[in-house]
């Protein structure tokens, strides 16, 4: 099945951005399992993300170049609609050290403050991602704090850094 069957949520300049479908998961499952990604982003059940496609509190999205349709990554967010709050809650590219990743959170940032006209967006990343921690950082993005020891790895306990931008952060620059 092709894009011509899918629906386009945004565009950015290189990248479609669509809602993934179910026949996507085991791709996106792949992606998470990736070595290169594995140490930094919590990897869902298939279950998880059937669930995450029909929900109306979450989108599923993958990334897709327009010049060949080629998979370049996917990303989940959760919505809090009452309190106009967006949530990255992962994020994972294959592509790396293209400017997909920058380009994919700029095109979210769009996304959740012009278009779903959210209050705050919000992510956390965990200490030992460095890449992940200069691309929010030099994306204007506010670190907020650290949620030590929050999450049990088989590596043992993990903090996790917290940062957001506000929508008036966002059209102020």
């Amino acid at each position: 099945m092709g894009n011509e069957k899918l629906e386009k949520l945004f565009e950015t300049e290189r990248l479609n951005i669509f809602e993934a479908v179910e026949f996507e998961i085991d791709r996106v499952m792949t992606i998470e399992e990736d070595p290169e990604n594995r140490d930094y982003i919590w990897q869902g059940t298939y279950e998880e993300h059937l669930e995450e496609i029909g929900s109306d509190e979450a989108y599923l999205l993958t990334f897709k170049k327009k010049e060949d349709d080629g998979l370049v990554g996917y990303c989940l967010i959760r919505l809090d609609k009452a309190s106009e709050v967006f949530e990255l809650r992962r994020i994972a590219i294959t592509e790396k050290k293209k400017g997909y990743g920058r380009e994919a959170m700029k095109g979210l940032f769009k996304f959740c403050f012009e278009e779903l006209k959210m209050n705050r967006f919000w992510l956390d990343v965990y200490p030992h991602n460095e890449i992940g921690l200069s691309l929010y950082k030099s994306l204007g993005m506010f670190y907020e704090g650290t949620h030590r020891q929050s999450y049990k790895s088989e590596k043992g306990y993990l903090d996790q850094m917290i940062f957001s931008m506000l929508k008036s952060e966002y059209f102020r620059d």
